[in-house]
């Protein structure tokens, strides 16, 4: 089996849910929550493959200008005023962390804005991942209301955005 970032199925949510449960302890999304939005964003949603089995995934889909989706709910559709690529999650098992894996998985999301023209790649960072974020090229962006609308993800969420170059 080849080892790397491939797209996510069906059969993996039950580990992506395990994994989101390791490196989200204190945000909990359930399975449900993750095959919505694999429903909605098939081609956003990455799984981390290895010799061990899934030890990563991503989940990423288009979004509202500063805004962020509540914690587990699941959504509709994608907004049709959707105007940047929102990463939902990165998330890697202590096995993995610090090998260079969320590299791709950020070049994908970032590939992936440009192909669609979003301007844009927003997140949540939680789990003081600001630095983590600042080192992918991302930076905190205040908006109006953000502290409010991040609040139930906790004192140190942080709304943070990278802008995407177009392809020339």
């Amino acid at each position: 089996m080849q080892t790397g970032w491939r797209p996510m199925r069906a059969d993996d949510l039950d580990r992506v849910a395990e994994i989101a449960a390791i490196g989200f302890p204190d945000h909990f999304e359930g399975r449900d929550c993750f095959a919505n939005r694999l429903a909605l964003s098939p081609a956003g949603c990455l799984v981390l493959q290895t010799s061990q089995g899934l030890e990563g995934y991503l989940v990423a889909y288009p979004w509202r200008v500063d805004a962020t989706p509540a914690l587990n709910t699941l959504i509709e559709a994608i907004p049709a005023d959707a105007g940047v690529m929102y990463l939902h999650d990165l998330a890697l098992t202590p096995a993995v962390r610090g090998q260079g894996w969320s590299r791709p998985a950020v070049r994908a999301v970032v590939d992936r804005a440009r192909a669609g023209r979003w301007p844009t790649v927003a997140l949540v960072a939680v789990n003081d991942a600001t630095a983590f974020w600042r080192g992918h090229g991302f930076e905190v962006r205040e908006a109006p209301d953000m502290a409010t609308r991040l609040a139930s993800y906790g004192p140190d969420a942080r709304y943070m955005t990278r802008d995407v170059a177009p392809t020339v």
